[in-house]
């Protein structure tokens, strides 16, 4: 496996540039910024990436007003008690994306918030989960919420300013290119592997886990 420097020389021989690589990455909000963030916002980024998962993004942000309004602004409480009643007029109302399977999915999440918030604080989970186990994270979300898996929990962790990776299409190029794993990571010794190897950059680097992301990324032909 390549170092990190080796691998940011290669970006920045294509990107015109180490600073220019890296100065492209989202700066992380801290652990504090992060646990004081409201619960609805969370929802909120949630529901963005579960309705934007296979059709235009463009369209979910021409219709996010009146989805908005449709869910009552994503109050845990309301969508976390969703009736059979409230459902159904959800799943006929013009503002929304009517799959009655993501407005399920956003339903589920408000429920797994509020759990969360009645234990100690959904956004307090998030903030205090270490960094060397962003894998860890991604599982969690992935096993308590509804719709988080694959790139859909990593992009509302980023979204909302969570430092972490995404696996992208480029960054899993990079690490099979490195022998980290043999092909998109399926399997927890498959994400295991991934984390290990992102934890090494780390510590040679000091950089971001959203830094190292992006100079993975900006590393592949594309």
């Amino acid at each position: 496996m390549r170092s990190f420097d080796e691998i940011l020389a290669i970006s920045a021989a294509r990107k015109g540039g180490a600073e220019k690589v890296l100065a492209g990455a989202m700066m992380p909000k801290s652990a504090s910024e992060l646990a004081q963030i409201p619960a609805d916002r969370w929802l909120a980024q949630m529901a963005r990436g579960i309705f934007q998962a296979g059709i235009s993004w463009q369209v979910v942000e021409a219709k996010w007003p009146g989805i908005a309004a449709a869910f009552q602004d994503f109050a845990i409480g309301p969508n976390s008690m969703m009736d059979d009643a409230s459902f159904d007029a959800l799943l006929a109302d013009p503002r929304v994306i009517r799959s009655g399977a993501k407005i399920a999915a956003i339903r589920d999440n408000a429920a797994f918030i509020r759990r969360e918030e009645e234990a100690g604080g959904f956004a307090r989970r998030i903030a205090d989960w270490p960094g060397d186990d962003f894998a860890g994270l991604l599982d969690w979300l992935s096993k308590n919420g509804s719709r988080l898996g694959g790139n859909t929990g990593a992009y509302m962790l980023r979204q909302m300013g969570r430092d972490g990776y995404l696996l992208s299409k480029d960054v899993v190029a990079r690490l099979v290119a490195e022998g980290v794993i043999a092909g998109a990571p399926s399997s927890r010794k498959a994400m295991a592997a991934v984390q290990a190897a992102f934890n090494q950059w780390q510590a040679q680097s000091g950089q971001s886990l959203n830094a190292i992301s992006r100079v993975l990324a900006q590393s592949i032909d594309g």
